[in-house]
């Protein structure tokens, strides 16, 4: 969420980073929030100085009962109720005002990093690098639930029965290998410094709407009837959300949390919820991390929050690159995004594997997550990317670790996990 002050001074710079992310009709919004933001200074500018008179007055009342003016005392104090009641509207249209305000602010997309390409979706996204070269074998890959299958690994039948599509059970191997990648995330994260936590799978609506947009909240997550709770879509959400409302020590920071939880997505409007296997589903596993920062440090940890990712992936030798999110794949708060795609030999193509974002003090504006420095207090910076979230993952894994014989190579970092097995066969 933008600095109600920044947008007052630079409408113009608002406006245009709407038009950067293709966002035309909420240009009005602009022009609406100021106008309700003017209104809601002028109310608290008057309620104050009522404030200010009635304290006045109060001494008024007091001076003149002590020199015995009960009539002149009384008069003041019908002033003072007639001041209290136009007090009471204005409190009243104060709040309400604010309140309009807020709302709208939160719908005003954040100004995104001058290195973003601007583009309108995602087909617009420029690829970065690419780590590891890609291999197609002279043998022909089956499709993914195909190769789960033939180990017995994959029930997509079952599952429809008991929960609908979009859901699965992993069995045996390929079950053990997805629980294997989960705990080899968390180490590799844990080696690299940061915090190992198991956060809430449920969290609040203030919550909710306090690290992401209300169209994300809509298409996402899943409400919990007749309570306040919503089922997480990522655990990044209730580890920025274990922040809300405190004020960090500035000598305490970085914060570096990497954390483990299924996550759950209606994926509403989304292509492909019907298709076999398990690449676009309503529930999954995943390892996360997340970055509470200052904001000069938080270029940096964005570097080193994808990296994590790429490294990851080539520590089990799938070839991956990074494509930088242009304006329009941006969600509203984020300033900056890069996706880790991994490489897929048998469509011979890369996919999504995970994301890496940086929102600026947007989360912590709505979260009120600030930081005590020497100088005074300030809102911190939060970043957060997938460290891996199988059993997507799996599709690259499987593909890139199948052998002619139908085999699946297990990468040597893995076999701890595996109780030392070094191929999976039927």
């Amino acid at each position: 969420m933008i600095d109600i002050k920044f947008l007052r001074e630079n409408p113009e710079i608002v406006k245009q980073n709407i038009r950067n992310k293709f966002q035309d009709q909420k240009l009005p919004l602009v022009d609406e929030v100021i106008g309700l933001d003017a209104q809601a200074r002028k109310a608290q500018q008057e309620a104050d100085s009522l404030r200010a008179a009635r304290k006045q007055l109060s001494k008024q009342i007091g001076a003149l009962m002590g020199q015995g003016k009960k009539e002149e005392a009384e008069a003041v104090k019908a002033e003072v109720n007639a001041q209290a009641e136009r007090l009471a509207e204005l409190e009243a249209a104060e709040r309400d005002l604010q309140d309009k305000v807020l709302t709208i602010m939160m719908q005003i997309p954040n100004i995104i990093d001058p290195s973003v390409p601007i583009g309108k979706d995602d087909s617009e996204n420029v690829e970065v690098e690419r780590f590891g070269e890609p291999v197609v074998p002279d043998f022909e890959i089956p499709y993914h639930s195909e190769i789960m299958e033939r180990f017995n690994g994959l029930d997509l039948d079952s599952a429809r029965k008991v929960a609908g599509n979009g859901f699965y059970y992993l069995m045996g191997d390929i079950a053990r290998l997805h629980s294997a990648v989960i705990s080899y995330a968390r180490d590799f994260m844990i080696n690299r410094g940061f915090t190992y936590c198991v956060p809430p799978f449920m969290i609040r609506s203030n919550v909710v709407t306090g690290v992401m947009s209300f169209a994300e909240m809509d298409s996402m997550m899943y409400k919990i009837e007749g309570e306040d709770l919503y089922l997480i879509g990522t655990s990044e959400h209730s580890m920025i959300g274990k922040f809300i409302d405190t004020i960090l020590p500035e000598d305490t920071l970085p914060r570096t949390l990497t954390s483990y939880s299924p996550c759950f997505r209606k994926e509403k409007g989304a292509h492909g919820i019907e298709e076999r296997g398990v690449y676009r589903i309503h529930q999954f596993e995943k390892q996360e991390m997340i970055v509470v920062c200052k904001p000069e440090d938080s270029p940096m940890w964005f570097d080193k929050l994808w990296q994590n990712t790429v490294d990851l992936f080539r520590s089990m030798d799938i070839p991956v690159r990074t494509l930088e999110c242009c304006s329009g794949d941006l969600a509203d708060l984020k300033v900056k995004s890069i996706d880790v795609e991994a490489w897929s030999p048998r469509q011979q193509k890369y996919f999504e594997v995970g994301s890496c974002s940086n929102l600026g003090d947007a989360q912590a504006r709505r979260l009120k997550i600030r930081v005590a420095g020497k100088d005074g207090k300030y809102f911190a910076h939060t970043l957060n990317n997938t460290v891996v979230a199988p059993p997507r993952m799996l599709i690259a894994f499987l593909e890139n670790n199948l052998n002619a014989d139908g085999s699946i190579s297990i990468p040597e970092v893995l076999r701890p996990y595996m109780g030392g097995m070094e191929k999976i066969t039927s």
